[in-house]
């Protein structure tokens, strides 16, 4: 289990980013900006799901964080983070739909990575590859996993539409609805993910 914090752990999150981005995101730099004096990891994730997640988990043994938040793509690898505090906004349950719908071929990142990438490529074998981890993504979900989540999901999100199988596995009552679209901006930040994590912190 994740959730054995320490003092230093108190004050490091972990953001997640979703499709074509990276941890130097605006999301991240918000969250920087509304929690001064908190370190907020953000890893550049590999194309590959099995390799991302294992970067995730790397990650959080290193890092210790109080609590891991993820958006889209990132929502659906955060959720099985099992152990750990976590908040997933708009989390794309079915990214293998979502690849094979606009985004096949060459894409570019849309913020900067360390390793100075720009582009990558979504092939068959990529989508393959989130289609097993699809099918075992809400395997082993304990009564501790369900109190220890928090969906957050824009009314009016035209991308995904994933709240209803986020209640089937963790039930209503931790599923929240927020007014906004898909994409986080800094006043949503601000108004609605800011407090969260505030009232997490407090429990």
């Amino acid at each position: 289990m994740y959730h054995n914090y320490n003092d230093e752990a108190r004050k490091c999150m972990m953001y997640v980013h979703g499709f074509a981005s990276s941890g130097s995101s605006g999301t991240v730099m918000a969250l920087r900006r509304h929690f001064p004096g908190w370190r907020v990891v953000a890893p550049d994730l590999p194309v590959d799901p099995f390799e991302a997640m294992d970067l995730l988990h790397a990650t959080i043994e290193r890092e210790n964080p109080v609590v891991v938040v993820g958006t889209s793509m990132g929502g659906m690898y955060v959720q099985q983070l099992r152990g750990v505090r976590r908040i997933i906004v708009n989390p794309s349950f079915e990214m293998s739909r979502s690849l094979l719908f606009g985004k096949m071929g060459r894409n570019k990142y849309t913020s900067k990575r360390k390793d100075g990438a720009t582009e990558f490529r979504i092939d068959k074998a990529v989508v393959e590859r989130f289609k097993l981890m699809e099918r075992g993504q809400f395997d082993g979900i304990t009564d501790e996993d369900k109190r220890l989540v928090v969906g957050l999901f824009g009314d009016k999100d035209p991308v995904v539409h994933f709240r209803p199988l986020m209640a089937e596995y963790y039930g209503e009552e931790r599923c929240l609805w927020f007014k906004g679209e898909h994409r986080l901006n800094d006043e949503i930040v601000k108004r609605v993910l800011v407090p969260l994590i505030e009232s997490l912190m407090s429990d």
